[in-house]
């Protein structure tokens, strides 16, 4: 019994009108109490309140709201709810929400300390959990995107996604102004570049105009240097692709004369200073047709050399892989014409996009972050230490994603509209990226350590992700939380489609 001090923050309302009555239950280990609060439409603020309680309530387990219904139901996503009691219980007891309060239902929030599942059945949390995994279940299921991709949500647009994980109004707003703004920019910079003509490659500077930072500016004026673009393979938007030589490729065919060139690179490969970027993933892949006409697509494999500072150097360029009916392809060099040498650069820069863009972003990370995400609300509750290390970072990962196979790459969406792989051959890659995809491939250290990056002083990228890895902490009690080995089982099995099998 006494006076109870209620903190509640408010990250929403869908409407903002007069005042609106909140009914809030406060459970303790002894019994409950009722409360009735009137909060303001303000959103991103904290509210207090102090109420007497006539009843000694106990050490406080849930706290239970329900938003009073109108004519319109303006639905309020709560943050979380703090209270601090009397006497003993004056350290302030939190409830995370962030989730939408709508129609009539009571909403039961746990006390916030992270527990794992528990073996008694009588236990309020377990009962608890257990209610609300079955509620998740029914609101997140699984779908198929395309066979042999990973699952999705089963979401055709952002509108058919459980409300809670649709995008805040301010996330909302800024990425349509993004594209909005984006939009006008390019059609802007169409407009001009069509009363100019284009005869050097400095003319490309006339759609370089607008916000600028340190970074573009470096590359604009070393876009063409051999060592930005090795640079890029070690510490670039792609690093994945670069790793150590072990043997000289199977499909870099020497030509006649270039016996100087194969001698250097076994010096190289005998030293470890041996380095390939290889493309082969997209040999073979139908290129787009975009308003009629015909584009191409490059699987290059580039042969770097890591000098003693430090610099990574390419050596010689090959823009396809051999064919049994086609003469050897050719290669590049350093020291041909500059224009040639350039010309076969930008080719191996444009099947980094198109790599980057489907196997490591859309792929790596898209698609496999929603697996995550889904399993996550399907077998993970509130109160695991997972669940809560997780949601912020998966919080907008569902609507990103709807959002990208309803408009990116969908059919006559924006791949389709503007890239080469587009048109279906980005389905292709997808699923050529996909049948190659290990758990190991995931993991920073496994990855790095067989590429043969480890160690080098220049590969930034590898240096920061091991440090990040080691920040993880791993412990036996995974193996026996039959809540986590569910949300494994959901990953590999469900969403990643028998993955087990595929290592």
């Amino acid at each position: 019994m006494g006076r109870y001090r209620i903190g509640v923050a408010t990250g929403a309302w869908l409407f903002s009108g007069s005042h609106n009555r909140v009914q809030l239950w406060l459970v303790g280990a002894r019994g409950e109490a009722r409360l009735e609060l009137r909060l303001r439409p303000a959103r991103g603020q904290e509210e207090e309140f102090e109420r007497d309680v006539p009843k000694d309530l106990g050490p406080l387990q849930f706290v239970k709201l329900r938003k009073h219904h109108s004519l319109v139901d303006d639905a309020w996503f709560c943050d979380c709810i703090t209270v601090r009691g009397p006497g003993a219980c004056e350290e302030a007891t939190f409830f995370p929400c962030y989730r939408w309060l709508q129609g009539q239902d009571v909403l039961s929030l746990p006390e916030g300390t992270a527990r794992l599942a528990g073996d008694n059945a009588l236990d309020v949390f377990q009962k608890h959990r257990e209610k609300e995994l079955k509620e998740r279940r029914r609101l997140y299921c699984w779908a198929t995107w395309k066979e042999g991709l990973p699952r999705t949500i089963a979401a055709e647009r952002q509108d058919d996604l459980p409300p809670n994980s649709r995008f805040h109004e301010e996330k909302r707003l800024d990425f349509e102004w993004a594209l909005k703004a984006g939009a006008l920019e390019t059609v802007l910079k169409r407009v001009y570049t069509l009363l100019s003509s284009w005869s050097r490659l400095e003319d490309f500077d006339q759609i370089f105009w607008g916000q600028k930072s340190d970074l573009a500016e470096r590359v604009h004026h070393c876009w063409r240097d051999d060592e930005l673009f090795g640079y890029q393979f070690l510490n670039g938007a792609n690093p994945m692709v670069l790793r150590r030589s072990a043997s000289l490729p199977s499909r870099l065919v020497l030509p006649s004369g270039t016996e100087a060139l194969g001698a250097q690179l076994e010096r190289e490969l005998q030293s470890g200073s041996l380095f390939e970027a290889d493309f082969s993933l997209l040999d073979g892949i139908p290129a787009n047709v975009i308003r009629g006409e015909k584009q191409y697509l490059a699987a290059p494999l580039v042969m770097l050399q890591m000098r003693p500072e430090g610099k990574l150097l390419p050596v010689v360029i090959q823009i396809q892989p051999p064919s049994p009916s086609c003469p050897a392809p050719p290669l590049f060099l350093p020291s041909d014409p500059p224009l040639a040498w350039l010309l076969a650069k930008i080719w191996v820069r444009n099947s980094d996009f198109q790599l980057h863009q489907l196997q490591y972003h859309l792929l790596n990370t898209h698609l496999v972050a929603e697996v995550i995400a889904v399993a996550t609300m399907r077998c993970l509750p509130g109160l695991h230490p997972v669940f809560k290390l997780l949601i912020p970072h998966i919080r907008y990962t569902l609507e990103i994603n709807t959002r990208a196979r309803s408009q990116l790459i969908s059919e006559g969406g924006i791949f389709d509209k503007a890239v080469s792989t587009g048109g279906g051959g980005h389905v292709h890659l997808l699923r050529r990226a996909m049948a190659q995809l290990t758990y190991s491939s995931l993991c920073p250290p496994d990855d790095l350590a067989a590429r043969g990056l480890l160690g080098i002083p220049s590969a930034l990228y590898a240096h920061d992700a091991l440090r990040l890895w080691e920040i993880i902490a791993r412990d036996d009690v995974v193996r026996g939380d039959p809540e986590l080995q569910a949300w494994c089982r959901e990953i590999t099995e469900v969403g990643l489609c028998q993955a087990q099998d595929r290592g």
